[in-house]
């Protein structure tokens, strides 16, 4: 299929100039598309291989904002949602969390799962065909580039890559999903997110955790909480000197060495909602409770790129390299657009 340049450079010059998750809509007299289970707008051969200009994969809001302007630029992309890839609901992390209240455009707040709704059928109304397939390799080696899901093979002349990042949970009695479990009822793993929420006010909360971000969660979640504990494994913290000292000084965070949680459980009034924490000490043996009613792990999180199999330049933290202040990897015409804080290109 005949690369469309004139196509390419719209989309490449919106996304560029558009790293983070949100820009406003391009003018555009773009007709909607009804659904894309109807959608024609890829090729396919006769060995049943589509292809397209484009094909990302991904499916929380970078993916879909990368999907919004291609398809109003007229690309026809493919899009790749996945399903239950990494344990998460196509939608990506926005998925797990609850309200939403620093979005644009809500001043209520939003659901996260609604939200990423609203997303997805944006992208089809413009025409982006989307399969609810797991991606499982790629190959990168020569154009066009080829996708590959378990029932699917894409041809594409370029690629975004908008996967984005798993936090990494800690796993005990208590720590999963309803009906046994606080998951999104107290257990987060995003303080940002829901930090805010009206049932963590003015309640005491614990952040686990030793490194920076464990420090600044802590510290941002003093603005809501009435007391908010450290949890630290160790008797050191690996955070940076200065997000330590910003920590420590604050006379809201109180920190727990040489200790895991090893259960949580519910509030004596709802037990639905977290009321606290079996906290064992690993120095002594001894367990206690703890109570609180929002537990956050600031443990990092893990890039959901393992299909890559190396095909693109990492960095340090497993991130895929783009060249600064752009999408641009070292494959020309792949790129890679993160939605989680701090790996936004």
């Amino acid at each position: 299929m005949n690369f469309c340049p004139n196509s390419w450079n719209k989309l490449f010059t919106l996304l560029s100039k558009a790293p983070g998750l949100v820009r406003l809509g391009l003018a555009s007299s773009v007709s909607p598309s009804s659904s894309a289970s109807t959608s024609t707008s890829s090729a396919m051969d006769e060995l049943g291989t589509l292809k397209t200009k484009l094909c990302i994969i991904g499916s929380g809001p970078a993916a879909h904002t990368s999907a919004i302007y291609a398809a109003r630029a007229e690309l026809k992309p493919i899009l790749f949602e996945g399903w239950m890839a990494n344990d998460i609901a196509p939608g990506g992390q926005l998925t797990t969390t609850s309200d939403v209240e620093n979005f644009p455009g809500f001043p209520e707040g939003i659901l996260g799962i609604e939200l990423m709704d609203r997303c997805r059928s944006q992208s089809l109304r413009f025409g982006t065909q989307i399969f609810t397939e797991t991606v499982s390799k790629v190959d990168f080696s020569a154009k066009p580039f080829k996708v590959f899901s378990d029932s699917k093979t894409v041809e594409a002349d370029s690629v975004i890559v908008a996967t984005g990042a798993v936090a990494k949970r800690l796993i005990f009695t208590g720590s999963g999903e309803a009906p046994d479990g606080f998951w999104n009822r107290g257990i987060s793993a995003c303080a940002v997110c829901d930090g805010a929420a009206p049932i963590f006010r003015n309640k005491p909360l614990a952040v686990i955790g030793g490194g920076d971000s464990a420090m600044e969660e802590a510290n941002f979640l003093t603005k809501y909480g009435s007391l908010v504990y450290i949890i630290h494994r160790r008797d050191t913290f690996r955070a940076s000197r200065i997000m330590q000292s910003r920590a420590m000084s604050n006379p809201k965070i109180k920190v727990i060495w040489n200790s895991a949680v090893v259960e949580a459980f519910g509030d004596e009034n709802n037990r639905k909602l977290l009321g606290g924490l079996k906290v064992k000490n690993l120095v002594s043996g001894e367990a206690s409770d703890l109570t609180v009613s929002g537990l956050f792990f600031a443990i990092g999180h893990e890039p959901a790129i393992k299909f890559l199999d190396g095909q693109l330049e990492l960095d340090s933290d497993g991130y895929v390299v783009t060249k600064p202040g752009t999408s641009l990897t070292e494959c020309p015409w792949c790129f890679c657009c993160w939605g989680c804080p701090g790996q936004e290109v």
